[in-house]
């Protein structure tokens, strides 16, 4: 009997499973029973012990080495670059952690069965390069993929363990938007530093160690950008472009809402970008800009007191001379025009007779106030420089139509906005503007008064039946604008490619915003249907000036993007 109770103990500890006792004599029951319950306890706190330390090592069998490793140092690995956003906190560029995976195959028992696991977890990869690496390798990486931390579980449940797998924890430059900033946001290399647009000209302000919240604030609009690049988009299908670009920036704090150049890329891939079609042509881009600068020419008369706007120009020839080369209109036009008009009408010569009222310094004088032959100070280093050249008397005539004179895109919005803005001077930049001083003394360039005329006269451009922008003339929003064609010099020889551009203003009144459209070889469009504002539709229009292509564009442009602006400066004026 003694030997049962023996076996029954190793049995179990519970006091039910110790039913033999009653076989004891009753003096003995109560002692037996209370040196039972105290080994029971012990008993309970010995396996409980064990249970939670076998739990424990289960648990970490579970889970992978290298997986626990990385947690650790995740925790220790820092973000080392901020974040860039839009103006209104849209991520635009962001630091995440991924991983790379490497493999060590002489640790691989069946190479065949590997690769087939991978495959059906990752059938992405190049799953020849893998196999051939398998059997000549010591260790290489699964290709250049970055696997996510969901990705990286997935590789860990392959079961390959830590000897075949060398998972490597670091950071990654993500752009959420892809190609939608490419030309403005730059990129990082491996080490994390900024090697080209914002990520390079404020890679200090980006490496930031002491505020974990800070984020670079850019001037940019997600929404507006988008809108724009989708006509652009649009046009080169029906102009057959090469490229084209576009610029909308706020005229009296020099804000830059979106800044769009195509051909584009998308960041995440890390292209490196030697074709000469991916400059960003709005910043960097250098070119002859054509009647654009005839605004200019009517400024400078107008800022000297030489003419005014109803000043009338008689007798104007059709084609004139200088150094023995021809000079022409771009169409038949009356022999008689006021200043206005050689504006509205986009009169070379007329031009030519405004600049030669003005002076050859003083016209020269104002041009440079304006800041369109020096490189311009701005948010990023990739900006052009406009050639150099040698004032004369003949170079005071073509420059009046902006013939022989070179500047980028965005100084010529630049130059626009700083006219329309009733004269104060500006910086374009590509960041939101804190509160300015209310007593920070504004720069003139021009008065308010010729300010008021410019303007005026733009917006006839648009709405005025001789005008050359009609296509511009969106109802409720007074846009006011000049057109440009321009012949493209190619290795210093004029061709019959052209630069088409057309800058506008609006509302014209009292101008908040500059947009700038411009197109590179636009090719006619005859199967197009044009619609005038007033209804009128047109095909087969064989031309391909400015204002039968850009000013088509900026006008659907305007369309899409007037709402949004509306809303936004209503919202802002609340807010004030």
């Amino acid at each position: 009997m003694k030997k049962k109770i023996k076996k029954t103990k190793q049995k179990s500890f519970f006091f039910e499973d110790y039913r033999e006792s009653e076989i004891i004599n009753e003096k003995n029951k109560k002692k037996i029973k209370i040196s039972l319950n105290r080994t029971t306890f012990l008993f309970f706190i010995f396996f409980s012990l064990i249970f939670v330390s076998s739990t424990k090592i289960i648990y970490l069998s579970l889970s992978s080495e290298k997986k626990i490793f990385s947690q650790k140092s995740k925790k220790n690995f820092a973000i080392s670059r901020s974040d860039i956003i839009d103006r209104n906190g849209s991520i635009l560029a962001r630091n995440i952690i991924v991983y790379r995976a490497g493999v060590r195959p002489q640790f691989i028992k069946d190479k065949e069965k590997f690769i087939i696991k991978l495959r059906l977890q990752f059938p992405e990869i190049n799953f020849q390069e893998v196999k051939s690496k398998l059997y000549k390798n010591k260790f290489f990486y699964l290709g250049k993929k970055r696997f996510s931390e969901e990705e990286k579980d997935k590789l860990w449940s392959l079961g390959l363990g830590n000897k075949v797998l060398n998972i490597e924890e670091q950071e990654y430059r993500l752009y959420p938007q892809k190609n939608l900033f490419s030309h403005v946001l730059g990129q990082t290399n491996e080490d994390n530093l900024g090697i080209s647009g914002i990520e390079k000209f404020y890679n200090k302000k980006l490496q930031n160690k002491k505020d974990d919240n800070f984020s670079l604030e850019t001037s940019l609009d997600s929404n507006l950008q988008y809108l724009i690049r989708e006509e652009l988009v649009k046009s080169q299908k029906i102009f057959k472009t090469i490229g084209s670009a576009a610029l909308l920036m706020n005229v009296n704090n020099g804000e830059i809402l979106s800044l769009v150049s195509l051909p584009d890329y998308d960041l995440n891939k890390r292209l490196s970008i030697t074709d000469h079609a991916y400059t960003n042509k709005i910043t960097k881009g250098v070119y002859e800009l054509g009647s654009v600068f005839k605004t200019f020419a009517l400024a400078a008369a107008l800022e000297n007191k030489v003419i005014q706007t109803n000043t009338v120009f008689k007798n104007l020839e059709n084609k004139i001379y200088c150094a023995g080369r021809e000079i022409k209109e771009h169409d038949k036009l009356p022999k008689n025009l006021s200043a206005e008009q050689i504006l509205i009408r986009s009169s070379n010569i007329g031009a030519i007779r405004v600049a030669q009222k003005v002076g050859l310094e003083k016209y020269k004088n104002f041009l440079n106030s304006l800041e369109l032959f020096k490189t311009i100070d701005f948010d990023l280093h990739e900006v052009g420089k406009p050639l150099h050249f040698k004032w004369g008397k003949c170079k005071l005539a073509t420059s009046s139509f902006g013939h022989g004179i070179t500047t980028t895109p965005l100084q010529l919005a630049k130059a626009y906005a700083m006219i329309g803005n009733g004269g104060n001077k500006i910086r374009p930049t590509l960041l939101k503007n804190k509160k300015h001083k209310k007593k920070e003394k504004k720069e003139k360039i021009v008065s308010l008064e010729t300010s008021y005329k410019i303007n005026s006269a733009l917006r006839k451009v648009v709405a005025n039946k001789e005008g050359t922008a009609n296509f511009a003339n969106i109802e409720g929003y007074e846009v006011g604008g000049k057109t440009g064609t321009a012949l493209k010099s190619i290795d210093g020889v004029y061709s019959k490619k052209k630069i088409n551009t057309f800058v506008s203003l609006f509302p014209t009144s009292k101008p908040k915003y500059v947009l700038l459209v411009l197109l590179d070889e636009p090719k006619p469009a005859p199967d197009y249907v044009y619609e005038f504002p007033n209804g009128y539709k047109h095909k087969g229009e064989y031309r391909n000036t400015s204002g039968w292509n850009t000013v088509v564009v900026a006008g659907k442009i305007i369309e899409k993007i007037g709402p949004i602006l509306a809303i936004n400066n209503l919202q802002a004026s609340k807010n004030f």
